[in-house]
């Protein structure tokens, strides 16, 4: 896990999931790590689950959803994103919220706010994988050459950065303030289900995950 604010040791494999306790969370079933306070209206389930600023991948109406927060510069989030995918793909039923948090520095809020730019030309995907694709730090100019090599139209890009700015800004600081009080301290960090995923797992675990998941959606 990357990008932690603190340098305590945090487990990571499955025995660190915790089933989303305390108060419930408004309009739906979610509930939040934290007592029913503020956090009412950062973690209701429309603004985690179903914000339409957000990229949706895997199947917009599967029966169970991950939500990932993840930051571009991330080496876990990069060695994951291909394992995580093949999951989805094989299952057929996940629903993936994408939350672009970037916690590293400069260079990884000038990649998340490039990616979602990229979203009002239907280009956040190719954007995202193009730059999850390297192996290497992001700097800005190597963040325009990988959009530009995906297919992103640079000219209407940087429109969309300044016309778009407050939106692109707005979707950030959503996506900072929900993982803030669902507790994470780096990335990736996940929501499947009803259960609270801080790092990396393995493809059988995700799996076993996503089953337990869908057992406690039934309870």
């Amino acid at each position: 896990m990357a990008g932690f604010r603190n340098k305590g040791l945090v487990p990571t494999r499955r025995a660190a999931l915790t089933l989303i306790g305390a108060g419930a969370l408004v309009a739906g079933g979610m509930t939040s790590t934290r007592a029913a306070t503020d956090e009412d209206e950062v973690l209701t389930e429309a603004k985690v689950l179903r914000d339409p600023d957000i990229p949706v991948a895997g199947n917009p109406d599967g029966n169970i959803s991950i939500i990932e927060w993840s930051d571009y510069n991330c080496p876990y989030c990069r060695k994951l994103e291909p394992e995580l995918r093949q999951v989805i793909q094989d299952d057929g039923k996940v629903r993936l919220v994408m939350k672009d948090w970037p916690i590293l520095g400069p260079v990884s809020v000038t990649a998340a706010r490039t990616a979602l730019a990229a979203k009002f030309q239907d280009k956040y995907h190719q954007a995202h994988d193009a730059m999850m694709g390297v192996s290497s730090r992001l700097t800005e100019p190597r963040i325009n050459e990988l959009l530009a090599a995906a297919g992103v139209d640079m000219d209407r890009l940087k429109r969309d950065l300044a016309d778009r700015a407050k939106d692109i800004d707005a979707v950030l600081k959503r996506n900072n303030e929900q993982a803030e009080a669902f507790g994470f301290s780096g990335t990736p960090s996940f929501i499947v289900g009803k259960y609270r995923v801080p790092g990396v797992l393995s493809m059988n675990e995700f799996e076993q995950v996503i089953a337990d998941a869908r057992k406690a959606k039934m309870n």
